[in-house]
């Protein structure tokens, strides 16, 4: 039986029990801080079982993209040393949300994995575990399906104080609960003992489906509180049940990593194909063309950094087995055959993924053979620790990640100094550390009635409040100067979502509330931020919420000349363009996007022009709501960062854009304006960012401009359309200058030599040396300086050093008959050193720079009195 058969008739047996078939979410979590990656089949439900959404149905399953390798849940280390962990692989989950619970959930596990028309596996190669004081899971498997006692055990904490691996949780807070978990006896030919033995590491009993009653929220304190309706999460590796299908052992020898195995042992050449690094190879291009497909890129923090080592990790094992060419991106190819049919993606944006892997592995590639020459010059000696500061060379010269270190060095059986590598980076840490923001809202208790938003057709609207927050205790009254959130039962205040800030405006009542911000406080509750400015609001009161309408229009013109852009860009640039993230306000709109380079002025001018001719069109933007799968087929675009429910507003501008959105726009898009692209530049490697302004801002902007125009022609005398020709021409007069300027002081330099003879040669042990600060030089005439020099000398060794634009230059020079005495190298270090330096040449010729001046005398000193050492 296929992978693809399995995962198929998971589904089917799911739907035929009543469950929605929900397809696969992105591997990057929308709107979840907590996790680093989708990490299982549950974390798209999350927010369902928490109570804080609600879908159409109760009963789900899904074939759930997961990867780990990185954060909490991290298989990373262990891929490649065992038969089962993975960076990717694929969760094969059923979840009732509220409906049915531990009895259904186990009854359907079994019949699925026994059934003779769906899996039909022997009974009596299976085992199960439960949480040791769940009695009621017990007598289930033991009373009502049958299973012997002594196929069962009782896991208690074995993971340390409540820590179980019989009580699941998603990540450090969040949904969590005891579980139940089903073995598959490989056989007494394998090592290894079952569940709660101390054999249980062995390879013969392996957990193939884990059976999660949702119970409890785990909150920052950890906390257990309890569901308000107990729910069931249950997940099976799609690969080990794959495995035991196909009579094999080890998940690498199923189908889908027979193709991918062969495709690496051919473009890496390598001669073993049993080899370890082969499976590393086969698994990584999973996970990293995955990743990319569904928004990630490599980068130096955060997700694109786990990414990045992955590739790094990859390219190093294709190293190892001998490949030293760009190998990686052409198994996405490969991939794309056996994983395609389930996941289009794969298909549809593959010369993307080509291209980022690519493009990172060129980039590691530089430095790949100068790291491993540092990291084998320094095992070399049998050496048992890595010291911490070459794993940090390592990290920050050469790219090699602390764990592709650790990895090198683990083949060896070699330590790394872990925390002296911590310590030399946390000097790096202190200087790039950024500030997060803060929100108000965040971590707010609310238990109570929804916010009904009215915003998308009011600007004003009466209200009733229903809570008050300040910091993050609730109370009952806000007096005046109290900072502090207020929820009301209806709004027309937009909360920030989908990029578009939230509203500003006024809450007026009893008292006067200024609004700064808007923000949720869960998914259908309304924040309002700010401050009484004059009496008093309590829980309770009536009132008028009311926006700044001019602020909302104007942030309204630049979220619907957002949508406009993304279009722009697509055709412009190209369908691998994707939205990476997006802040819209009243000011302006920041857009972020991947491109592999930078965006042309040409190419801006374009964008520009496209929006401008749609806005001229003066099209109608459309809302319509339906679900998303009707949006989907309709030629929506779904957006990044969003999070969709069963019913989506779509908004359509005409045939030029058709994307899902939740935010407020424009009636038609003549009310933007003017739209004004007023920056592009790099964010991350290949994520760009476009900064934009529309309507007055625009217009003010262009304005600006045009004064300055004519301000610039009128200082350089031309006359209207002459300006560029009249640059060109002062710019060329310039030049000329600067190159008259600089030959006459090479002439006067060159006027020194005599003196620098005559007056700065000294002999040390009749060695003839010339020390000497030239003035009004650069470094270029320096050196031919010091070649003319030499010329002169014959044979001698001569330090020549200037000042240029606030830094220092120094050039040695040593003839080629002295060079066993001395080494240019050498000296000029020995000065460099002390003005702040370092440089490096031939044993006749070394160049050296420095950023302190004021020591250069002192700095000529002890290059003489070290040569005189020497002599």
């Amino acid at each position: 039986m296929t992978s693809a058969q399995i995962r198929q008739k998971f589904l089917d047996f799911f739907a035929s029990k009543g469950h929605q078939i929900v397809a696969s979410s992105s591997l990057i979590p929308l709107n979840d801080p907590t996790i680093l990656f989708t990490n299982a089949g549950m974390n798209q439900f999350k927010d369902v079982f928490l109570g804080f959404d609600k879908r159409s149905y109760t009963r789900a399953t899904s074939s759930q993209k997961c990867v780990r390798a990185g954060g909490k849940h991290n298989d990373l280390e262990n891929v490649g040393y065992t038969a089962r962990h993975h960076t990717f692989f694929e969760m094969l989950g059923n979840f009732s949300f509220g409906d049915y619970f531990k009895r259904d959930a186990i009854f359907y596990a079994w019949e699925f994995l026994t059934g003779p028309e769906w899996l039909a596996i022997p009974k009596e190669k299976l085992m199960v575990t439960v949480y040791a004081t769940d009695d009621e899971a017990y007598d289930i498997w033991n009373k009502e399906i049958g299973v012997p006692a002594d196929k069962i055990v009782r896991i208690g904490d074995n993971k340390g104080p409540g820590a179980s691996d019989n009580f699941w949780q998603m990540g450090d807070t969040g949904p969590c609960g005891p579980c139940s978990e089903i073995f598959y006896d490989h056989g007494a030919h394998h090592w290894g003992g079952p569940p709660g033995s101390p054999e249980e590491d062995g390879d013969r009993f392996i957990e193939i489906w884990n059976n999660v009653f949702m119970q409890f929220n785990r909150d920052e304190a950890g906390v257990l509180h309890p569901l308000p309706k107990p729910s069931v999460d249950t997940g099976m590796g799609l690969e080990r049940i794959s495995a035991v299908m196909q009579g094999v052992h080890a998940n690498y020898e199923i189908d889908l990593f027979r193709h991918l195995l062969a495709a690496a042992k051919r473009e890496t050449g390598a001669a073993d194909a049993d080899s370890p690094s082969l499976r590393v190879i086969a698994d990584h291009i999973r996970s990293c063309a995955f990743l990319v497909a569904d928004g990630a890129l490599p980068a130096n923090d955060g997700r694109g950094y786990v990414l990045r080592r992955i590739i790094r990790r990859a390219v190093r094992h294709g190293y190892k087995l001998g490949q030293k060419g760009y190998f990686f991106h052409k198994l996405v190819a490969p991939l794309a055959e056996v994983m395609g049919d389930a996941y289009p993606e794969l298909r549809q944006r593959q010369a993307h993924i080509v291209e980022a892997l690519k493009n990172e592995e060129e980039i590691f590639g530089r430095t790949l053979d100068n790291g491993m020459a540092l990291l084998d010059t320094v095992l070399a000696g049998g050496k048992q620790v890595l010291d911490g500061d070459v794993a940090f060379k390592l990290s920050d010269t050469y790219g090699f990640p602390i764990d592709l270190t650790a990895d090198v060095c683990r083949e060896r059986n070699v330590t790394v100094d872990i925390a002296g590598f911590e310590a030399a980076l946390e000097v790096q840490r202190k200087q790039s550390k950024a500030a997060g923001s803060f929100k108000m809202t965040a971590g707010l208790a609310y238990e109570g009635e929804a916010s009904c938003f009215h915003g998308y057709l009011e600007s004003s609207r009466s209200a009733k409040v229903l809570a008050l927050y300040k910091g993050s205790e609730q109370v009952q009254t806000l007096e005046n100067g109290d900072e502090g959130v207020v929820v009301l039962d209806h709004t027309p205040f937009y909360a920030e979502s989908g990029g578009q800030a939230g509203d500003v405006g006024v809450i007026a009542g009893p008292g006067v509330f200024n609004v700064t911000d808007t923000q949720k406080v869960k998914a259908d509750v309304f924040g309002h931020q700010g401050q009484i400015i004059s009496g008093t609001l309590k829980v309770g009161d009536e009132v008028t919420a009311s926006i700044d309408i001019a602020k909302r229009q104007a942030s309204q013109r630049n979220h619907s000349a957002t949508h406009l852009l993304h279009a722009a860009l697509r055709e412009v640039l190209g369908t691998h363009v994707e939205q990476k993230g997006s802040l819209v306000n009243a000011e302006r709109t920041r857009f972020d996007f991947s491109h592999p380079k930078a965006v042309t002025a040409e190419e801006i001018a374009k964008i520009e022009s496209l929006v401008n001719h749609v806005i001229m069109a003066n099209e109608e933007a459309q809302v319509r709501l339906m679900s998303y799968d009707d949006a989907i087929k309709f030629g929506a675009m779904a957006l990044f960062g969003e999070k969709y429910g069963d019913e989506v507003r779509v908004l359509k501008m005409g045939e030029f854009s058709t994307e899902l959105c939740g935010g407020t726009h424009v009636t038609r898009t003549g009310d933007i304006g003017l739209f004004k692209i007023v920056a592009e530049g790099g964010i991350a490697a290949g994520v760009r960012r476009i900064e934009a302004i529309t309507g007055t801002a625009a217009l003010v902007a262009v304005q600006a401009q045009d004064a300055e125009l004519k301000t610039a022609t009128t200082i350089v005398g031309a006359h209207a359309g002459e300006l560029l020709g009249k640059l060109e021409k002062i710019q060329a007069d310039l030049k000329a200058a600067q190159k008259e300027i600089t030959a006459l002081k090479g002439q006067m330099a060159f006027g020194q030599l005599d003196q620098l003879l005559a007056v700065g040669m000294r002999t040390i042990n009749g060695v003839r040396c010339i020390g000497s600060v030239v003035e009004d030089v650069d470094a270029a005439t320096l050196r031919e300086m010091s070649n003319k020099l030499m010329d002169r000398l014959e044979s001698g060794i001569a330090l020549l050093a200037c000042v240029a634009d606030g830094k220092v230059s120094l050039i040695a020079r040593v003839s080629s008959d002295l060079t066993s005495k001395v080494k240019a190298g050498e000296l000029v270090n020995v000065a460099a050193q002390l003005v702040g330096g370092k440089g490096g040449g031939r044993p006749d010729l070394a160049q050296a720079g420095g950023t302190e001046p004021a020591k250069l005398q002192e700095a000529m000193q002890a290059a003489a009195s070290w040569l005189e050492s020497k002599l």
